[in-house]
C-alpha cells in the first residue's frame, strides 16, 4: 500500500491518504489548501518504494504536468515534493518502464469508496463551532464550565446525539486516539422552518476533548463532523467552524472530531508576555565581538575530528557533500559569532523595537547549533564565558530587554560530559569511548540495549549524535530542575527571563508538569515556551507551558503574503483563536522565519544572487506585508535576525547565514530596516494592537483581511491586501462605531466613519492600520 505522506498528514501513513490502483496507475483524491510538502511511500518508508523529487532538481509540481520521481534507494536518495493545493485534486502515480512519474491536477478520479449524501434533510444539517447560537461559550473553556451545543436541520431528523470523547495524543503525534466518555441525547424544538437540537455538557477535567454528532434520519445513520480542512503540521484534519455531514463510517476512527480545549481556571502567563517583540538570534551567526574565542581548526575537536572555520564573515555556510570544499561532517563549520557580539549590538536590537531576546542554545556543545549539549552548566567557550552570559542579561535589562535561552532536555550530544563517546571530557560518561559504563554517575540518564551492537542506544529521531535522555530518571530530573542548584534554576539566577524548550512533544507530559512547577516556584514571572509545530493545545492547559513557537501562524501568513486566497488561509488563524486559551493566544511566539525552516524571503521568491532584482523587490514587499499582519495580531511577534535587512536563505544550513554587517563587508538593506522599525514602533505605540480583543474578521475575500481590535475605548481596524493591485473596500462597521474618527498610522491619513460606513483604497501588497477611539 502506498500513501501520500507529508505535512498534511504529519508524515504518517493514514488511510485517507492511501492510493488505489486502477489499470494505468495509482490514484488518490486530496482536498487541501496552501503549499504542502510530501513524498509517496509505503508505511515502512521502504527505500525502493519511497518516491520524491530528485535531489538538486526541481521539487515543485506544476498543475497537470508530470514530474519524474527518484526513489529513496537511488544514490543520494530523494527530496520532498511540493505543490500548492487549492481545493480537491487528483494525484496520479504512474510507471513507464520502471520510471515513476507523478501528476497532480483537478479532481478527475471517481473514488468508489466515496458515498455522497443526497437526502435533503441530512444535507440541511448545520453546526458551526464559532457561532454562539451553535456553541456557547466560544472556544477554549476553563474546567467545570458547561458548554451548550445546538445542531439545526429541516424537520425530519429522527434523533441526534452529542458524542463526547477524551483524546490521547502522545509523542510527535505518533499516538492519537479517542475514547468515548458520554453520549448525550439532544432535544428538539422548533426554530422557524427548522428544528434546533440542543444538548449541554460540563467538562470537569482539563484536557483536549473530541465531539461530534450522531444522527438518524429516515432510518439511515449519519455523522455530522469537523470539516476536511487541514491545519498546518497537524495530523488531524478539520479546522473548526462549519462542518460536514456524511454516512456513518464502518470504523469510528475515521470520524473527524471537533476538538475542545479545557484549561485550568488559574492558568496565567507572565503579565509582560503580550507586549513582547522577540529578536530571535542564532548566536554563532549574528556578530563576532571577540575574536580571541574563535574556534580554531586543529585545536578544537569536533567528535573524533576537528572544526572548520570561515575566514570570511560573509561566506556561505558549508554543507558536506555539496562540493563546497568542506569536510564530510555536518554542523562543524564556524564563523565566530558570540555573546560579546550580541552585547555589542544591544542598542541596535533596542532601536529595532525588540524587547526580548530569544537565543538558540549557548551552552557548551560540539556543533555550531549547540542542541547537542556537552555541559548544561557552562557557556560554550566559543561564545564566551558564564560571566559573559550574566553580563548580557544585565546589559540587556538596562535597555528594557529580557533574555530567553534555549536548550533540550530530551537529548544531549554524544560528545558530552554525560555520554562521552569520544573520551573528550574528564570523568566516566555513560557510553565512555563507545563502551556502556554502569559505573558512570550518568548511567541511568540513558537507556542502553547491550544486545544491539550496531545501535546500543536510541538517538533522537534516529540521529546517533543526539542520544535520547531517560526522562524517567529521577537523577536526571533533579539535575535538570528538581534541586535548588539545578540547571534550569541556575540560569534563571543568572538573569534568564524564562526558557524555550526544544522538541517538547518527545518529552513526557508528567516531566513538563514537574518542570513548570519548579520554574514557577523559583521565578513566578518566568515565561515558558515549547517547541511544537502542530496543534499545541495539550501543552497550553496551564500545567505545562505558557506559549509555543507558532509554526501554524508562520505557514498561514507566508502563504497569504505569497498570494494565496485569504479565505482559505485565515481559517488557520481562526482555528488558533478557537483552540487556544486566550492568555496563551496572546503569548504565542508568532514567527515568520526560523533556524529550522527556509527564511521568509526565500519562501516568498528571493533565492539569492541568481534572483532577478524585480523578483527580489517583490519578495521584500510580500515579507513586509507578512510583518504588518504579524505586528498587528495578538501574540508576540518574532523577528529572526537579519530578516529586517533583507537576508534570504533556503533550508538548513543556508537559513543560518551571518548578519551582513556593513563594517564586516556586508550589504544590509537599510531602507527595509527603516520600514520594519516603523512596524515595530506602530505596535509599541498602540496597546490595542498588543492587548486588544479579536473576534472573527469584519470582512474577508480573496485578497483582503479586515480585523477589528478593541481595548477599552480604543479601536484599531487592520486591513491587509495581498493583491499586486490596489483594492477598494466599502465596509459597514458595528453600530457602536457609527460616528468615529480614524487615523491610518502607516500613512498618516485621517478617515471619518459616517453612518457606520467606511470607504478605503487599500494599497497593493500592503495595508492600513486605522486607530481611533469611541
Amino acid at each position: 500500500m502506498l500513501y501520500l505522506r507529508g505535512s498534511l498528514s504529519s508524515w504518517a501513513a493514514l488511510e485517507e491518504y492511501a492510493f488505489q490502483y486502477r489499470c494505468d496507475g495509482y490514484y488518490l483524491n486530496v482536498e487541501a489548501s496552501a503549499h504542502q510538502e510530501f513524498k509517496l511511500a509505503d508505511a515502512a518508508w521502504t527505500p525502493a518504494t519511497s518516491f520524491g523529487a530528485a535531489v538538486g532538481g526541481d521539487n515543485t509540481l506544476s498543475d497537470s504536468l508530470p514530474l519524474v520521481l527518484a526513489r529513496g534507494s537511488d544514490p543520494g536518495g530523494n527530496a520532498n515534493l511540493r505543490f500548492r493545493f487549492a481545493g480537491e485534486h487528483t494525484v496520479k502515480l504512474a510507471f513507464d518502464q520502471g520510471q515513476a512519474r507523478v501528476t497532480i491536477g483537478p479532481k478527475s478520479f471517481d473514488d468508489p469508496r466515496a458515498r455522497p449524501v443526497t437526502d435533503p434533510v441530512a444535507l440541511s444539517l448545520r453546526f458551526d463551532s464559532r457561532v454562539l447560537d451553535d456553541k456557547s461559550p466560544f472556544g477554549a473553556v476553563v474546567a467545570g464550565q458547561p458548554i451548550e451545543f445546538a445542531l439545526t436541520a429541516l424537520p425530519g431528523v429522527d434523533s441526534a446525539t452529542l458524542v463526547i470523547e477524551s483524546r490521547l495524543l502522545a509523542g510527535n503525534q505518533e499516538q492519537l486516539g479517542y475514547h468515548e466518555l458520554a453520549r448525550i441525547p439532544m432535544r428538539a424544538q422548533a426554530s422557524g422552518d427548522r428544528q434546533r437540537w440542543q444538548a449541554a455538557h460540563r467538562f470537569d477535567d482539563i484536557g483536549v476533548y473530541g465531539y461530534w454528532f450522531d444522527v438518524m434520519i429516515g432510518g439511515q445513520h449519519y455523522v455530522y463532523q469537523n470539516n476536511r480542512n487541514t491545519v498546518f503540521w497537524t495530523r488531524e484534519r478539520g479546522n473548526g467552524g462549519e462542518g460536514l455531514v456524511s454516512f456513518a463510517p464502518e470504523s469510528p476512527e475515521s470520524i473527524r472530531r471537533y476538538r475542545q480545549t479545557v484549561y485550568l481556571a488559574d492558568f496565567v502567563v507572565p503579565e509582560w508576555a503580550p507586549d513582547i517583540i522577540y529578536y530571535y538570534i542564532f548566536p554563532e551567526r549574528f556578530r563576532n565581538g571577540d575574536r580571541s574565542n574563535d574556534p580554531e581548526p586543529g585545536v578544537q575537536r569536533f567528535h573524533d575530528g576537528t572544526v572548520e572555520f570561515h575566514s570570511d564573515w560573509n561566506d556561505r555556510p558549508w554543507l558536506n557533500g555539496t562540493g563546497d570544499g568542506s569536510d564530510a561532517r555536518y554542523s562543524n563549520d564556524f564563523f565566530g559569532g558570540d555573546i560579546a557580539g550580541i552585547i555589542e549590538k544591544l542598542d541596535y536590537i533596542r532601536d529595532l523595537g525588540a524587547n526580548t531576546l530569544y537565543l538558540t542554545p549557548v551552552f557548551q556543545a560540539a556543533s555550531n547549533h549547540k542542541y547537542d549539549t556537552a555541559d548544561y552548566r557552562r557557556v560554550d567557550p566559543g561564545f564566551g564565558s558564564d560571566a559573559d552570559f550574566a553580563r548580557l542579561t544585565s546589559e540587556a535589562a538596562k535597555r528594557g530587554i529580557r533574555v530567553i535561552p534555549d536548550t533540550s532536555l530530551n537529548h544531549t550530544g554524544e560528545d558530552s560530559l554525560y555520554f562521552n563517546r569520544y573520551g573528550n571530557y574528564p570523568g566516566i560518561g555513560a557510553f565512555q569511548k563507545g563502551e556502556i559504563r554502569s559505573d558512570s554517575p550518568y548511567a541511568d540518564w540513558y537507556r542502553f540495549d547491550p544486545d544491539n551492537a550496531e545501535q546500543p542506544y536510541q538517538g533522537w529521531v534516529g540521529v546517533r549524535d543526539l542520544p535520547e535522555l531517560n526522562k524517567d530518571s529521577r537523577a536526571f530530573r533533579d539535575f535538570a530542575y528538581g534541586k535548588p542548584d539545578s540547571v534550569m534554576l541556575h540560569w534563571l539566577d543568572q538573569g534568564a527571563a524564562g526558557w524555550r524548550m526544544d522538541v517538547a512533544p518527545w518529552v513526557p507530559d508528567d516531566f513538563w508538569r514537574e518542570w513548570r512547577s519548579a520554574i514557577r516556584a523559583h521565578r513566578p514571572d518566568a515565561l515558558t515556551v515549547a517547541e511544537t509545530w502542530f496543534d499545541a493545545s495539550k501543552f497550553l492547559l496551564g500545567d505545562m507551558f505558557d506559549s509555543t513557537m507558532n509554526y501554524i501562524f508562520r505557514n498561514a501568513v507566508l502563504e497569504y503574503a505569497g498570494g494565496a486566497d485569504a479565505r482559505l488561509m485565515y481559517g488557520h488563524l481562526e482555528w488558533l483563536r478557537e483552540a487556544y486559551p486566550p492568555q496563551a493566544l496572546y503569548a504565542l511566539m508568532n514567527l515568520l522565519s526560523t533556524h529550522d525552516q527556509a527564511r521568509s524571503l526565500h519562501v516568498l521568491g528571493d533565492h539569492g544572487p541568481e534572483t532577478v532584482p524585480v523578483t527580489r523587490a517583490l519578495a521584500k514587499r510580500r515579507l513586509l506585508l507578512a510583518m504588518l499582519l504579524q505586528m498587528s495580531y495578538p501574540g508576540s511577534p518574532a523577528i529572526f535576525y537579519a530578516d529586517e535587512v533583507g537576508v534570504t536563505g533556503g533550508d538548513d544550513p543556508y537559513n543560518r547565514v551571518t548578519y551582513p554587517w556593513a563594517d564586516r563587508g556586508g550589504e544590509p538593506d537599510l531602507a527595509m530596516l527603516e520600514q520594519v522599525r516603523g512596524l515595530t514602533r506602530m505596535r509599541q505605540e498602540h496597546a490595542v494592537l498588543r492587548r486588544g480583543s479579536l473576534d472573527a474578521p469584519l470582512y474577508l475575500d480573496e485578497h483582503l483581511i479586515v480585523l477589528l481590535r478593541r481595548l477599552g475605548d480604543q479601536i484599531a481596524i487592520v486591513v491587509t491586501n495581498n493583491s499586486e493591485s490596489e483594492q477598494k473596500l466599502f465596509l459597514e462597521l458595528p453600530e457602536d462605531l457609527s460616528e468615529v474618527g480614524l487615523r491610518d498610522v502607516l500613512a498618516g491619513q485621517d478617515f471619518d466613519v459616517e453612518k457606520r460606513r467606511l470607504a478605503l483604497k487599500v494599497p497593493a501588497l500592503s495595508g492600513r492600520v486605522l486607530v481611533g477611539s469611541r
